[in-house]
C-alpha cells in the first residue's frame, strides 16, 4: 500500500470532472440545506463528544511494511481536547473486516476516525465498504472533482492525461471523489472541507464517522484542521484537554501498588486516574495522575510524593542519574 500511499500523496493537492452519470444529491447546487433532514443533521453534528475511536485500515501495516503513526497522533490529538480515545484497531482492507468495525465503532463511540484505504488502486475499498456498511450508495462528489482539477497536475508520467478525455487514469481519480451519500441528509454535512489548498474532503458517515487519508502529513494537517469544528461539542468548549501529571519515584512497583489502590479508589470518582509505569532498565518509574480537575490534581502532589517518596517532573527522565549503568532492581 506504501505506492498506493505515494499515488494519494500525489493527488491530494489536485481536482477532476464528469465521466459518470453523477447524482445531484453531490452536486453544487443541492449544497443548500433542506428543511426536512436538516434538523436531523443539526442534531447529529452537535451532539456532545465523550469518546472517540480509531479504525486504521491497511494490508501494510499488519504485514509490517507501514509504520501506523496516525493512531498515536489521533490519540495525542484526542487527549489535548479531553476527549477519551476509547479503542485503536488495525484491520485489514478487507470489506467484511470494514464493515463489522465500523459499524460497532459509530454505535459505540461519539466520534470515530478511519484511517487509509481512499487512494485510487483496486484495494482502497474503504469508502464503498463503509457505505455498504449503512446501507448507502457511492456519488460522485462534485465540488471534491471540480477542486481536483483545480489543484491537482496530472502526473508527469501520464502524458496524454486530459480532465475531459474518459480514460483508465481518469476512472482510477474518480475513485478518490465518490463518497457515501446519504440522500436524506444535506450534502454539506457529509463532506467537509478543511483546508483551501487541498481537494479532498474529509467524508462523515452516519454523523461521527471521520474518513481520513493514510498519508501521515494529510491525516494529520485534515485532522488538525477538524479542530474548530470539534470544540464546540467537548465537554469543556474551551477545549482546554486533559492534564497529566507526573511523579517520578525511586520505589519499585510492588512496595506503591497498595497506596496507589486506595488513591485510584478515592479519585475514581471525581474523573482522575491513577497509573503506574515501569521504566525497564532505568532507576526510576513514573506515577501519573489523569484528568481535567487540574485543581483537585493538584492538590494531591503532595500526598502522592510523600506515599511514594518521588517528586513531581515535567519529564520521565527528569531525575535519571547521568549513568544507568548502576544496578537496577526488579519491580
Amino acid at each position: 500500500m506504501l505506492n498506493r500511499l505515494n499515488l494519494l500523496t500525489r493527488h491530494l493537492s489536485r481536482p477532476f470532472s464528469p465521466y459518470r452519470p453523477t447524482s445531484p444529491s453531490f452536486s453544487t447546487p443541492s449544497l443548500a440545506p433542506r428543511s426536512g433532514s436538516s434538523a436531523m443533521t443539526s442534531a447529529a453534528h452537535t451532539k456532545p463528544i465523550h469518546t472517540a475511536a480509531c479504525l486504521i485500515i491497511g494490508d501494510e501495516v499488519l504485514g509490517g511494511k507501514t509504520i501506523d503513526t496516525n493512531s498515536p497522533y489521533l490519540a495525542k490529538f484526542c487527549f489535548s481536547l479531553g476527549i477519551e480515545l476509547k479503542r485503536i484497531e488495525v484491520i485489514p482492507d478487507d470489506e467484511e473486516d470494514i464493515i463489522e468495525a465500523v459499524r460497532r465503532m459509530s454505535s459505540r463511540y461519539d466520534f470515530v476516525v478511519t484511517s487509509g484505504g481512499i487512494g485510487p488502486t483496486h484495494d482502497d475499498i474503504t469508502y464503498s465498504a463503509i457505505a455498504k456498511a449503512f446501507n448507502l450508495k457511492l456519488e460522485l462528489h462534485q465540488p471534491a472533482f471540480e477542486r481536483m482539477k483545480r489543484l491537482s497536475k496530472p502526473h508527469p508520467m501520464q502524458l496524454n492525461f486530459d480532465w475531459d478525455t474518459p480514460s483508465p487514469g481518469l476512472t482510477a481519480k474518480l475513485r478518490m471523489v465518490e463518497l457515501p451519500f446519504d440522500p436524506k441528509l444535506p450534502a454539506e454535512s457529509q463532506a467537509v472541507f478543511v483546508a483551501d489548498d487541498l481537494w479532498v474532503p474529509v467524508a462523515v458517515v452516519n454523523g461521527n464517522v471521520h474518513i481520513l487519508p493514510g498519508v501521515p502529513r494529510l491525516f494529520e494537517r485534515l485532522l488538525l484542521s477538524l479542530k474548530p469544528l470539534l470544540i464546540p461539542r467537548l465537554t469543556d468548549p474551551e477545549g482546554k484537554g486533559t492534564f497529566r501529571l507526573m511523579i517520578s519515584t525511586p520505589l519499585p512497583e510492588s512496595a506503591v501498588a497498595p497506596y496507589l489502590t486506595e488513591l485510584a479508589a478515592k479519585v475514581e470518582p471525581r474523573g482522575i486516574k491513577v497509573g503506574s509505569y515501569p521504566r525497564w532498565g532505568k532507576k526510576r518509574n513514573t506515577v501519573t495522575l489523569v484528568g481535567a480537575d487540574t485543581a483537585y490534581m493538584e492538590s494531591l502532589v503532595s500526598e502522592v510524593e510523600e506515599n511514594v517518596q518521588g517528586k513531581r517532573v515535567a519529564k520521565e527522565d527528569e531525575l535519571d542519574p547521568p549513568s544507568d549503568s548502576e544496578h537496577v532492581f526488579s519491580q
